[in-house]
Order: structure tokens, then C-alpha cells, then sequence
């Protein structure tokens, strides 16, 4: 009788666990997405640091993916795209890239949008070199992006590449030699992605008055605003107007789903469709 229980407890057990598994990869089928034809299938690189990763608040309707816009997830697989969308560090939120996707989609009916978020929170510009690791979010910025977006590529088709960093360089040194090192970013962006004339979008950082600008981020600064006079097929979305979160550094949500717009604005205007 005893040994009867036993058999009936465990087989019970081994059922459920079985059940359960099934119900995990069923839930990961569904939420792998399936992917239209190569052409229709638009891509963007996601770079730069934290107000790119995003550090939002995140709210239910943030969790609510459009039909059309995925994003490639940390294991390198296209699923709806839902904030927060960057892995960089656990207090990564609502950032500017599913508005963007969301406006681009919405202007062409006929594509799929897929992001690709590749920020590093807080890294400088000077630790997106082949080969460096950034220790605070234990990755290689550019190793990682380069082997993400070629990942990316087969799947789809790379139309824009939006950058937003630069507070990590505003400071005396870093910020004299920043313009140089985002020119050759950008160059090398283009050369090792094959895309020569990839519509490039720089982010303004942002304009919060209880932290004016020391006059090494307004250097900063120049370089993004003036980069659709110093490289071609690049743009500049401003940050004019836009509020912080409370910290004097981050964008809140609404300011980033508002940026993201601003850059699907700018993409446009580059010629993007």
C-alpha cells in the first residue's frame, strides 16, 4: 500500500513537472516572433549609454508591444518589443527607442520595425573600440554591437543607427578631443556594418536647469548639433524642452517616448521610410 502511494505521488510529480515545462517553451515559442521577408524587414541600432538604455519609469502600457516593432533580446532571438528593452544594468526602464520604432512603423504600414539595443550605461566614447571592456556593465561595447547588429542582418535590413551619449565626456580632456572620436565612430560604424551611407542620429543630452552646462559638455554638445554640417547622411535630435527625472541627469518616460519621436523625426528628414 505504501509503496503504491509512493509510485502514485511520484508519477503525479513527474507529471506536473513535465506540464510545466511544456507551458515554459510553449509561452517562449509564442513570444519569439515571426520575422517578414529580409526587405521588409527595417533594423536600427540602439547605442550609446544610459539615456539610451533608458532608466524610466515603466508603466503597464510600456509592456504593451506593437504589432510591428520587435527588438533582439539578450539572447540574440527577435520577440515583441516591451520596455525595458536594454539589459545594460538592473535599473535600465522606459527608454527613447519603442517610441521610434513605434512612429517609424506607423509611417509605413508595409514594413516591420526591429531594434537592436546594444547601450552601455555610462560608458565613454573612448570604450567603444574593438576589443575594450567596459568593467560597470562587464561587456565590450563594440564587440558587442558589431556581433549583435551582424546577428541583426540576417534577418533584416540596417536603416538607421541612433546614438545618444556623451555625458561621460563632458569633462576638461575628453571633451577636446570628442568631435575626432565621433567622426571616426561613425566611420566605423559604416565600414564594418557595410552600410556607407546608414542614416546616423545623434541625441542632444539633456537641458535640465538645476545643472547647468560646464562649458566641456557645451563642447560635447557642438559636436552632436553640428554633425549634419561635418558628416554626411547624419542628423541631430534635440532635447529641448525635455524634463529629468529627478536626478538632473536621466530623462523621465515621458520625455523619452517624446525624444524617440524627435528621432523618428530627424530619421525622416534624412530620407528614412
Amino acid at each position: 500500500m505504501l509503496n503504491a502511494m509512493k509510485y502514485s505521488i511520484s508519477r503525479w510529480f513527474v507529471l506536473a513537472v513535465l506540464f510545466t515545462l511544456a507551458a515554459f517553451f510553449d509561452t517562449r515559442a509564442q513570444d519569439i516572433a515571426k520575422l517578414p521577408p529580409k526587405e521588409k524587414f527595417q533594423i536600427f541600432l540602439l547605442v550609446g549609454q544610459s539615456n539610451m538604455a533608458g532608466r524610466g519609469k515603466v508603466t503597464p502600457a510600456d509592456k504593451k508591444p506593437h504589432p510591428r516593432v520587435l527588438m533582439l533580446n539578450k539572447t540574440g532571438e527577435w520577440v515583441p518589443a516591451v520596455d525595458p528593452m536594454h539589459y545594460d544594468k538592473s535599473v535600465a526602464g522606459v527608454g527613447l527607442g519603442k517610441s521610434f520604432g513605434i512612429a517609424v512603423a506607423e509611417a509605413n504600414p508595409g514594413i516591420t520595425v526591429g531594434l537592436i539595443p546594444c547601450a552601455h550605461g555610462g560608458s565613454p566614447i573612448s570604450s567603444w573600440q574593438p576589443g575594450q571592456f567596459y568593467k560597470p556593465t562587464k561587456g565590450h561595447p563594440w564587440d558587442d554591437a558589431m556581433n549583435r547588429a551582424k546577428l541583426a542582418m540576417k534577418a533584416g535590413t540596417l536603416k538607421g543607427i541612433l546614438w545618444h551619449q556623451g555625458e561621460s565626456d563632458s569633462k576638461t580632456g575628453p571633451a577636446e578631443v570628442y568631435e575626432e572620436k565621433l567622426h571616426d565612430l561613425i566611420a566605423r560604424f559604416r565600414k564594418e556594418l557595410n552600410a556607407p551611407k546608414v542614416p546616423f542620429v545623434a541625441g542632444q543630452m539633456g537641458i535640465f536647469a538645476e545643472r547647468p552646462w560646464s562649458d566641456a559638455k557645451k563642447l560635447v554638445d557642438k559636436a552632436h548639433k553640428d554633425l549634419p554640417k561635418t558628416v554626411k547622411h547624419t542628423g541631430f535630435a534635440s532635447a529641448e524642452g525635455l524634463n529629468h527625472k529627478g536626478d538632473n541627469v536621466h530623462f523621465d518616460s515621458d520625455s523619452y517616448r517624446e525624444l524617440g519621436r524627435r528621432y523618428a523625426e530627424v530619421y525622416f528628414k534624412l530620407g528614412g521610410k
